[in-house]
């Protein structure tokens, strides 16, 4: 610009000396030249560049680790366990030096622990409170609040050594997990004449609700009268139990089925595998959400259990897929985070 300048006022000086008397010689460029070039440096592209789209949804305090002080005690699903331990590692590694204790004992039994012996901070269950557990909870003075952190595909599985099994229907589960059935071929013909070996979680597990809700209409005895049966809280149980048979078939959370990936085969359940699409859709039909509980009384008291929540809803969806899991909707994890901010200003 100063080199334009510079010349443009030589070459008035020069024209003005030759001769005073022409009126073209005046430096009328000068002016000319100082609005075409002035536009290169104005900053009007940057308006259009720095408004940013406004962040959606609910968005809750945050929550610094290295402040919160004191212990938390959750116990309750086996399902939900895995998903709480990744969040507690997360807190722990962000700087919080307190005590959480996450024990995986099926979502009925972690009921009983929060609203009957009042021992829990927070409730981990694979289902909803049951009205009975929900009276229990109010007797000692405690109203549950349902926070809604996840998705599960319940997966079916058999050992990656069964030839036979890749798709099932609702009504053949029904007759593979009942008395109804001893061998695979009273299932249907063209299947080895074996005896069903079947893996299933305890009395205890919300997984085990949903299963005989949604394929037993929930008449459980018929699975619990069923020969060869073996039940247990604990999901790496059964998934060595499923292993050590080709004629084995067994149920739990799709994390774990993730987890030992290399020798199970998860089936299709009518047709429908289990994926993002299928449970974000609601079309695979063993999908079931996953929950913590706690209440307003226990998060005023103990801040440090509302700091675990808020944090535990604020990086969920961080770690759920690796995990296994699935997110839940925007609108439902929404729900969940004005859930906690109405329990802290009760």
């Amino acid at each position: 610009m100063r080199k334009v300048l510079f010349v443009t006022l030589v070459l008035a000086l020069l024209l003005a000396g030759c001769s005073s008397a022409k009126p073209t010689a005046t430096p009328t460029p000068v002016p000319t030249a100082v609005p075409t070039q002035a536009p290169v440096s104005t900053p009007t592209p940057l308006p259009s560049v720095a408004p940013t789209k406004p962040p959606t949804g609910v968005v809750l305090p945050e929550v610094n680790p290295l402040e919160v002080k004191g212990d938390i005690i959750t116990a309750g699903s086996s399902t939900v366990y895995p998903l709480s331990e990744a969040i507690a590692e997360m807190f722990k590694d962000e700087g919080y030096k307190g005590n959480i204790t996450i024990d995986s004992i099926g979502s009925g039994a972690g009921f009983e622990r929060f609203c009957k012996t009042g021992e829990t901070d927070i409730s981990n269950a694979s289902r909803p409170i049951k009205s009975s557990e929900l009276e229990a909870c109010r007797a000692i003075g405690r109203e549950p609040i349902a926070f809604r952190v996840g998705t599960d595909a319940l997966a079916v599985v058999v050992s990656k050594e069964n030839t036979f099994l890749t798709n099932v229907t609702k009504e053949q589960l029904a007759k593979i997990f009942s008395t109804t059935s001893v061998k695979w071929s009273d299932v249907d013909p063209t299947w080895p004449n074996e005896d069903i070996l079947r893996f299933s979680p305890g009395t205890d597990s919300g997984t085990f609700d949903f299963f005989v809700e949604e394929i037993l209409g929930k008449k459980k005895e018929l699975l619990l009268q069923a020969a060869n049966l073996q039940l247990s809280e604990d999901d790496n149980v059964l998934v060595q139990g499923v292993l050590g048979s080709p004629y084995a078939i067994g149920y739990f959370g799709y994390a774990y089925y993730q987890e030992n990936a290399d020798k199970l085969k998860v089936l299709s359940i009518e047709g429908i595998a289990p994926n993002a699409e299928t449970v974000d859709s609601g079309k695979y039909p063993l999908a079931r959400p996953l929950f913590i509980y706690s209440t307003a009384k226990i998060m005023k008291e103990k801040p440090q259990v509302a700091a675990f929540i808020n944090y535990y809803l604020t990086h969920v969806n961080e770690v759920i897929r690796r995990v296994g899991y699935f997110p839940a909707s925007e609108e439902v994890l929404n729900a969940s985070k004005k859930a906690w901010l109405e329990a802290i200003s009760q």
